[in-house]
């Protein structure tokens, strides 16, 4: 058996990171780590080819070769993976999908064979099984959730890893909050199923014996989901691990209830955690309130950001606007608490409903939901009708791009960031690809970029105080010219009536603001 399995394009978005990803001479931010963990489920027998079409398209030559396409997909590769499925019809192949996307809307995909859905651990087995016996059915789906102490480690071998930033693991599925725009606890439970300590070491083990010695990210949802087991197992089998490695520093997801833990903090910043991503979500705690993001109310949330990066970890934080509790104020107030915060990597976009969530299932009966989701909260759509006039929603949210990846606001950030950071050191490998990046910067950045007044003004200021974070400073400064790219290509130099959810009259809403 011939098994084709493609991962579908990502859109060019804040995400993606690909006009940052150009200057390392890279593709794509991460491997499509579903696709070959199911990959090291199948018959060792079979044949497996990998093409992920952010590297290179589909050919030919591929489809003529496959017996079976297997897709795994999120909301935000819908697009693509039309495309893919047209392409694969014109060839006597199958295809077999699975992932997010298809767990919530399979049946708008009719020219799809065979949907393996939820937990592959779980469905796949039952597919392979009626495969066998020549009757596999259309769907295949479950309530129940997998252990993952019996998954494989994922198939390093059928990726190009040169193409990629980072490698991708996974320590543990599900979360124990519940914050009601969230998908993750709808497909993957409250309670957090982890790995053993074992199985994570070899996962490291076998991607540095593949050679790579770039970042990993940790692609759980919350990585500290069970703070006991992460403290006691994990994070000291990791420390050990790395006594005698270079490079492999980790990236992850966790909740702002990290900054409440300082053993947890150290432990993470000693295993060699440098960033992690935090959902802030908003500074209003009505908002909070609203969305049920209880970790986050009653504390300072500025003070909580700035002790993780006191203990060596650069926050990267999700945003929102576009909640019922949200006044025009709500603006400034991002602005500003970004701004004091020294979130750098500030991910802000307008509230969406997913498909299965709590707020999707309260604003179905509001009758409030009027199209599908695009799956990127920073592309400037939104599938809800806003409390809040439209208009006003999306004004205000252009003029938080605007301001906060403006040079004056982003550097100043970075400066804020950079003062609060206090990272330990670990040995790293310089490749040329960095060496590359570097003199591209001043060549973009700092000789004909419109902000090269900052960046050798953050440059000089880096040398003089904090020397050793150059080449974070001037990583920094990468990410800006991607998030300035993307916000001017793709939502500021865009009409705002091309961003409006799809409903009669959106410029002229029913007065159902609370403002």
């Amino acid at each position: 058996m011939n098994i084709l399995l493609v991962a579908p394009e990502f859109p060019d978005t804040f995400w993606s990171f690909k006009h940052a990803l150009k200057f390392v001479h890279k593709k794509v931010a991460n491997p499509p780590l579903g696709l070959i963990t199911i990959a090291a489920m199948l018959p060792a027998e079979w044949q497996k080819r990998l093409v992920d079409t952010n590297i290179r398209p589909i050919r030919s030559k591929d489809l003529q070769w496959a017996d079976y396409v297997f897709i795994s997909a999120m909301d935000v590769q819908r697009q693509s993976v039309r495309a893919i499925v047209q392409q694969c019809k014109q060839y006597p192949v199958k295809i077999v999908a699975g992932g997010p996307l298809f767990t919530g809307e399979y049946e708008s995909f009719p020219e799809i064979d065979h949907f393996v859905l939820n937990e592959g651990e779980i469905t796949l087995p039952q597919f392979l099984r009626d495969l066998a016996e020549g009757h596999p059915q259309r769907v295949y789906t479950t309530s129940e959730y997998a252990d993952i102490r019996t998954t494989p480690i994922p198939a390093w071998n059928l990726l190009d890893m040169h193409s990629y930033d980072s490698m991708a693991i996974q320590l543990s599925r599900g979360c124990p909050f519940n914050c009601d725009f969230c998908n993750i606890t709808a497909m993957l439970g409250h309670r957090p199923r982890l790995k053993t300590a074992a199985q994570i070491i070899a996962e490291l083990d076998s991607l540095y014996a593949a050679g790579w010695r770039r970042n990993v990210f940790f692609v759980d949802d919350n990585f500290i989901g069970n703070k006991k087991y992460v403290k006691e197992e994990i994070l000291p089998a990791i420390i050990e691990w790395r006594k005698d490695k270079i490079g492999n520093l980790f990236i992850t997801e966790a909740s702002i209830n990290l900054a409440d833990d300082p053993e947890l903090m150290e432990l993470m910043a000693r295993a060699g955690f440098l960033s992690v991503f935090i959902g802030i979500e908003t500074p209003d705690e009505n908002s909070l309130t609203e969305c049920n993001k209880t970790q986050n109310k009653r504390r300072d949330l500025v003070e909580s950001v700035h002790r993780i990066q006191n203990a060596g970890m650069q926050v990267m934080g999700g945003f929102i606007v576009g909640f019922d509790s949200d006044t025009p104020t709500i603006f400034q107030r991002q602005i500003d608490f970004i701004q004091e915060s020294g979130i750098v990597t500030a991910m802000v976009g307008l509230l969406q409903a997913p498909y299965g969530t709590q707020l999707y299932e309260r604003l179905k009966q509001e009758h409030r939901i009027v199209e599908e989701m695009s799956g990127d909260n920073t592309d400037g759509t939104t599938n809800i009708i806003p409390k809040m006039d439209a208009q006003t929603l999306h004004q205000g949210y252009r003029t938080i791009l605007q301001q906060i990846f403006s040079p004056d606001l982003f550097y100043a950030r970075i400066k804020n960031f950079l003062t609060e950071f206090h990272p330990r050191r670990f040995t790293v490998v310089m490749q040329w690809r960095e060496i590359y990046a570097f003199f591209r910067s001043i060549l973009l950045l700092g000789i004909l970029g419109e902000e090269r007044r900052h960046y050798w003004d953050l440059f000089f200021w880096t040398l003089r105080h904090c020397p050793s974070q150059i080449a974070l400073a001037v990583t920094l400064t990468i990410y800006g010219y991607h998030f300035r790219t993307i916000s001017q290509k793709h939502i500021l130099n865009q009409p705002i009536a091309q961003k409006l959810p799809l409903y009669p009259n959106a410029t002229n809403l029913p007065q159902t603001s609370r403002i």
